[in-house]
């Protein structure tokens, strides 16, 4: 398989058939433009492709695992239909490829992680994050719906009550607090995180390649079941995207103040 194609993800490989894909736009805390935010989405079939991968390692290039979407794509998509529509298969594609990717999946949280990228941290099959990383689902702090991933999956790693707290108010969560609430599989020292992510990446490969993955699979059919409920979300997200509060939203992040939303208001 060749990876060259690829613009904002680096690839490695390393021993034993493990792959360390780094999302890799330093300069812009790693969010993603139209171009990564694909690349985002179909990496996960050509990793699932690739003869020569049996574990695949992402990680975040810099101090930062992701920050989400860039804002100027987030202003390019705003009430536009095609880009909308667009974006809404990409999203999808990003949580439904990395459930049907054979191969497992571990996310090393370097930094913080955020709307588009966090819905790749959190939906690895195995997360470990340094401690002291922040991640937010941030979607309800722009202004929309919180759609890429976190409808599908948090109530079932934290429970319900603890999802509806962390996706309404957008709270920031640390990588101690993350691994407390069971939202990730491990919290490390920042410096031992990529030896940590690594060295468990050995392990899967080292083992028997047909359990592991009809055991990724097994485990994904309660991911499965909840499609209807991610669809729903997924949606939401995207009909917010045609308001007047993710304007708002966005000109607050980039002026570094609380915004003030009026959609539904009256």
């Amino acid at each position: 398989m060749d990876f060259d194609s690829y613009q904002g993800l680096r690839f490695e490989r390393r021993d034993g058939g493990v792959l360390l894909i780094t999302l890799d736009r330093p300069e812009k805390l790693n969010a993603a433009d139209e171009v990564m935010h694909g690349e985002f989405a179909r990496v996960w079939l050509d990793v699932d492709a690739d003869p020569e991968t049996r574990v695949a390692v992402v990680t975040g290039a810099g101090r930062a695992f992701s920050a989400g979407g860039d804002m100027a794509m987030i202003e390019r998509q705003t009430k536009d239909y095609a880009v909308i529509t667009k974006l809404l298969r990409e999203a999808g594609d990003v949580v439904y490829n990395m459930i049907r990717c054979e191969k497992p999946i571990i996310s090393a949280i370097n930094g913080v992680a955020v709307g588009a990228g966090l819905a790749i941290a959190i939906m690895a099959d195995i997360s470990i994050i340094a401690e002291d990383a922040r991640l937010t689902d941030g979607h309800l702090r722009l202004g929309v719906g919180a759609g890429d991933h976190a409808a599908i999956i948090w109530p079932l790693l934290c429970g319900m009550a603890k999802a509806k707290y962390y996706l309404l108010t957008a709270d920031f969560v640390d990588g101690r607090e993350a691994e407390r609430i069971g939202l990730v599989s491990r919290a490390v020292p920042a410096a031992e995180l990529m030896d940590t992510a690594l060295g468990v990446a050995a392990r899967l490969a080292a083992g028997p390649q047909v359990a592991l993955r009809l055991t990724k699979r097994s485990l994904n059919q309660w991911l499965v079941q909840a499609g209807p409920i991610f669809e729903a979300s997924l949606h939401a997200e995207m009909l917010t995207f045609f308001g007047d509060d993710v304007v708002e939203g966005r000109t607050a992040v980039l002026e570094k103040r609380a915004p003030v939303f009026r959609d539904g208001t009256g």
